[in-house]
């Protein structure tokens, strides 16, 4: 760790560190799956989704800044290359023989639900560490995430 004048313990701050780092994991892996949809996504509603992919991967790439921006403020250090990312993520591997609208719709809502699980979780022990603007910033990736999730989802629904 770096020193800092930052008033958190640093047991607290080796914690959350920990946190951030491996949350980060997983919001890289979830915005290379949002850019999988977006540059793979085929059929009669290819530009709505096309589109919306890449809004959701607009407000992934700046909860991926918030994350890591929070480890180094806390002293630590970003590990976010491909290979930790890879190594960390808890996200389920995007099915790569996904082709179709429904297929890719499908596919990332649930990569958005399993993050919004884990960030949820992430507030929950950034509250119980004591660690407040961390847990604001995972309050806020959440609200994000599940407002992402909805607009998502709502692909899903059966046409008439």
């Amino acid at each position: 760790m770096y020193p800092t004048k930052n008033d958190l313990s640093e047991g607290t701050r080796r914690e959350m560190i920990e946190l951030c780092n491996a949350r980060l994991a997983d919001a890289i892996d979830l915005q290379t799956q949002t850019k999988q949809a977006h540059w793979n996504v085929k059929g009669p509603h290819f530009i709505a989704l096309h589109e919306l992919f890449d809004k959701v991967n607009e407000d992934v790439e700046d909860y991926v800044d918030l994350i890591a921006e929070r480890a180094v403020q806390l002293g630590g250090t970003v590990d976010a290359t491909v290979r930790s990312v890879a190594a960390r993520s808890t996200l389920a591997q995007y099915p790569l023989n996904a082709v179709t609208g429904r297929q890719h719709v499908d596919a990332l809502s649930s990569a958005l639900a399993w993050f919004g699980r884990v960030i949820r979780a992430a507030i929950a022990d950034s509250n119980r560490a004591g660690d407040a603007d961390t847990n604001d910033i995972f309050i806020e990736v959440s609200r994000g995430v599940d407002k992402w999730l909805w607009m998502v989802e709502a692909h899903l629904a059966p046409e008439e």
